[in-house]
């Protein structure tokens, strides 16, 4: 299971800008998870996303973000 999460939803402008964001820093394989349908993830992430987590420590960061916050939790390669 990937340690790296991106949470996001269809149709989110914000979620394909944060895609570049990680491209562009270079992260490692992370999984893309959509909170759509999932009652749960709707609760926890709902307005928030995207929402990028590493889910090996807890750490999320709310978009938006950047590579230098990539960073710092590890996540950029």
């Amino acid at each position: 299971m990937p340690r790296l999460i991106l949470y996001q939803r269809d149709d989110c402008p914000l979620c394909d800008q944060a895609l570049g964001v990680l491209a562009a820093a270079r992260v490692p394989e992370f999984e893309s998870v959509w909170i759509d349908g999932d009652d749960a993830l709707e609760a926890r992430y709902g307005e928030r996303v995207p929402v990028f987590r590493d889910d090996a420590n807890g750490v999320e960061l709310d978009w938006p973000f950047d590579p230098a916050a990539l960073a710092a939790i590890g996540a950029a390669g």
